[in-house]
């Protein structure tokens, strides 16, 4: 979802530029998809999650985080991702198991360059499936999870065509382990840490296999009633290793962002509405912009 040096480059005809400028595909996750408690996964039963995620970006940075002042650039997406989530009553390791399955729906469009020239597609993006364990204790909430990032959407033709498909055209397995902190003893107040790694394998149709890459979301809240929570979250996502194979780029981009969510509960219905913002207050080989998150959950 968000957007990668190259690709600009590529769509703009700005190749000219010193390879310094040229950065790696981002992850298959989807940054500030999570936030207040994001490390906390619900009790048993079975869940829809649905996520509207909206980027917007008018600035593109360099490896050391320099504006580029590329002309003309403006980059929009806007995804909604449902997710089906079942938490089972089974156990293991004294852990609930659980299993969850998602798929992208993502709306790009960017210009960039003189022209300017211009991108503008709506695709399905990639499979997702994991089973996870959680567990809940007295001032605690932990999960682990193992899943799969399947190339069924529209994939690249060529490298870093990213911004303008909906698919990566990769399998990324990724491994995730997070945990919920409630300081007090009524759970007014609550610290969660979610972390993602991903190893990513050979994109087809380019010879190139994207970097394993890292991400951590956070977030800081209070319960202000039985059914409100306000707080900070954030989010850093990370280029560990650099892109491999003929066609790759040996550069690896990074990016930090901070803002506000509240979250409201609605109990007759079962229903759960988080609004969150992300400002990225830095970027490096890659835009830096505004996250914008919409997240329903209801239970069934």
């Amino acid at each position: 979802m968000k957007i990668q040096l190259k690709s600009v480059l590529l769509l703009g005809g700005l190749l000219a530029l010193p390879s310094l400028l040229q950065a790696q595909p981002t992850a298959h996750y989807i940054t500030g998809f999570e936030g207040i408690k994001g490390a906390s996964l619900p009790p048993p039963g079975v869940y829809l999650r649905d996520y509207t995620i909206g980027y917007y970006a008018s600035r593109l940075n360099t490896a050391s985080g320099q504006d580029t002042k590329t002309p003309n650039f403006r980059a929009y997406t806007i995804a909604n991702v449902p997710r089906v989530l079942w938490i089972t009553e089974t156990k293991f390791l004294g852990g609930f198991v659980g299993v969850d399955a998602l798929l992208p729906l993502v709306y790009q469009n960017l210009q960039a360059g003189p022209g300017p020239a211009k991108s503008d597609t709506f695709g399905i993006g990639d499979f997702f499936a994991e089973s996870t364990l959680s567990w809940h204790t007295k001032q605690f909430d932990f999960a682990v999870a193992a899943g799969l990032h399947m190339p069924t959407g529209d994939s690249p033709n060529q490298p870093y065509e990213f911004m303008t498909r909906a698919g990566l055209g990769y399998w990324t397995p990724m491994l995730t382990a997070g945990a919920t902190w409630y300081i007090d003893q009524e759970k007014t107040w609550a610290v969660s840490a979610l972390n993602r790694y991903e190893f990513n394998t050979e994109q087809r149709n380019t010879q190139v296999t994207p970097g394993q890459a890292y991400t951590l979301e956070w977030g800081v809240s209070k319960t202000l009633n039985k059914t409100i929570d306000v707080g900070v979250v954030g989010y850093y996502q990370q280029k560990v290793t650099t892109d491999t194979g003929a066609n790759a780029v040996k550069f690896r981009d990074r990016v930090a962002a901070v803002g506000p969510e509240v979250s409201v509960a609605f109990p007759k219905p079962m229903l759960f509405v988080s609004l969150r913002y992300d400002y990225e207050f830095m970027a490096e080989s890659r835009a830096q912009g505004h996250t914008f998150a919409l997240t329903l959950t209801k239970r069934f």
